[in-house]
């Protein structure tokens, strides 16, 4: 198993993490919670699949993404009242959820014959933050990565580097580039506390 696979199940673990946080917060039932951990963490990924026209998302395909999902879960259920404790913990892991996530999305755009920068930073940055999108969503909340955080902006980042590296580097090489500058832009946001700027209303 390589590091990029590593990090891709600390990803979806920290992801399902944020998704059933979330889920407890808004006083979801343990379908619910255990819903938002599933759609948080491969979210994502099935919106890539289908937009790249695979027949089944391969997150639907492997069956261990829902349950490892599912097992974070039933964590959070047992012990959320100590969630808050290790909060900065979860930042950092769901940093290198993102990284891992963002790297996947721009080889998945090279393996399937979209490696235009275009394509490859949208599918990079669906991968790595349409599961949170779609976990605001359903608890009618504006989604965070609109409103607070540099975080897509890291995966726009990590991308385009990857793409500037992938035009002299192997795959894996690339991705590895791309997996340190979105993680470096996305731990750089949080330790220093920065927002992207916004319009200030009257």
């Amino acid at each position: 198993m390589d590091f990029i696979t590593v990090m891709e199940w600390v990803g979806t673990a920290a992801f399902a993490v944020s998704g059933a946080a979330v889920a407890i917060e808004k006083e979801l039932d343990y379908y619910g919670i255990c819903f938002l951990a599933i759609i948080t963490a491969i979210g994502g990924g099935i919106i890539r699949d289908v937009l790249i026209g695979r027949i089944l998302p391969v997150s639907l395909a492997d069956p261990m993404y829902a349950v490892v999902s599912l097992v974070v879960a039933v964590l959070c259920i047992l012990f959320y009242h100590r969630l808050d404790k290790i909060s900065h913990f979860v930042s950092v892991a769901d940093g290198i959820g993102l990284a891992a996530f963002t790297a996947i999305g721009c080889r998945v755009a090279v393996e399937t014959g979209h490696d235009g920068v275009y394509v490859t930073i949208a599918l990079a940055v669906l991968t790595g933050t349409f599961g949170g999108v779609l976990r605001d969503v359903f608890v009618q909340e504006i989604p965070r990565c609109f409103r607070r955080e540099i975080y897509a902006a890291a995966s726009i980042a990590g991308a385009l580097a990857f793409f500037a590296a992938h035009l002299q580097l192997s795959m894996g090489l690339a991705m590895y580039i791309s997996f340190g500058v979105t993680l470096t832009v996305r731990l750089f946001a949080i330790f220093k506390k920065l927002n992207l700027g916004k319009v200030k209303l009257k």
